[in-house]
């Protein structure tokens, strides 16, 4: 773990929330606790994860079908994403109709599991108008992203920036 502190303190701890933003699972979730663990400011730590966070997303959006078909030809992952898809057309009609405020809940609540990557892979999987799709998970990793920062810096902290 320290030689990845003093690999990215090299690259600049700007360049690691970036990165960190980015990877799976980990999201700006785990950035912002990273950048308030190392004692940077939150008004330096949210837009940098929040634009992070967001560069995949296009990407996973328009490629995400695919990427989805060909785990489903796979051994190791083609049994769960065979399954997943149906469970998630079983619901497609209920799930289009609230589907906006669905991903932006999905995205926005920092819960395991959760985040811009599941919610841009579920709307593919739905179908979802990738315009549509786009801006629910922004407001979702808005909405993450600042629950996050007062759950990591306190409110008192996040507050006292703008007294």
């Amino acid at each position: 773990m320290e030689a990845i502190f003093r690999f990215f303190s090299v690259l600049g701890n700007e360049f690691a929330l970036f990165v960190i933003s980015m990877i799976p699972l980990i999201e700006e979730r785990g950035a912002i606790i990273f950048g308030a663990s190392i004692g940077m400011p939150w008004y330096k730590v949210l837009p940098i994860c929040i634009v992070s966070n967001m560069v995949p997303v296009p990407f996973i959006l328009f490629f995400g079908l695919k990427l989805v078909r060909w785990l489903k030809t796979t051994k190791l992952f083609g049994k769960f994403f065979t399954k997943y898809e149906e469970k998630l057309q079983a619901k497609s009609a209920t799930v289009d109709k609230y589907s906006f405020l669905a991903l932006v809940l999905l995205v926005g609540v920092p819960i395991p599991g959760t985040g811009a990557w599941s919610g841009s892979l579920i709307s593919t999987l739905l179908n979802v108008e990738k315009k549509r799709a786009f801006l629910a998970v922004l407001v979702g990793v808005i909405m993450c992203g600042v629950i996050v920062t007062l759950a990591a810096y306190g409110a008192v902290g996040f507050l006292k920036f703008f007294l």
